[in-house]
């Protein structure tokens, strides 16, 4: 054991090179790109490339740097990377539902409403901001989130 850490003294570039490979691993097998090892990782990267490249000397300023590194990436990529990460989001055609236009029995709102189909009473909201669906009047099934059904006005 000793050796290993003998080995990071003398070669603390590999050190952040290493914690950059774990926390590159459990990102990606774990939290499943989630975000914040993500930024660890990087801060580790580019610290290491520093310290490689002379232009870090000593521990403590190679901790400060770690730490202002992936605060800075974490900043600066936080919003893009949720951007990626929801673009992938696709619209939800796995449900039957989706395209029939259904009676509805209570008034829809962004928050509650319902909607009678094979005899029963089925919990739905509209999609997107909008006048409310009055009850009697009918509503379209444009999405599913679970069990409740997610509408527009016919």
């Amino acid at each position: 054991m000793t050796s290993i850490v003998d080995y990071f003294m003398q070669n603390p570039s590999h050190l952040f090179y290493t914690i950059t490979g774990v926390c590159l691993l459990l990102e990606l097998s774990v939290l499943g790109m989630s975000g914040p090892l993500l930024f660890l990782s990087l801060g580790s990267l580019l610290t290491g490339v520093a310290i490689s490249l002379g232009a870090i000397n000593g521990w403590e300023m190679a901790i400060l740097s770690l730490g202002l590194l992936t605060a800075a990436s974490a900043l600066f990529l936080w919003k893009p990377f949720k951007r990626f990460q929801n673009s992938a989001a696709a619209a939800n055609n796995s449900s039957d539902m989706i395209g029939r236009i259904l009676p509805v029995t209570q008034q829809v709102t962004l928050e509650q409403g319902s909607v009678a189909y094979s005899g029963i009473e089925w919990q739905v909201r509209l999609k997107e901001n909008g006048e409310p669906i009055e009850a009697g009047r009918r509503a379209r099934v444009v999405g599913v989130d679970g069990s409740l059904l997610l509408v527009q006005a016919e």
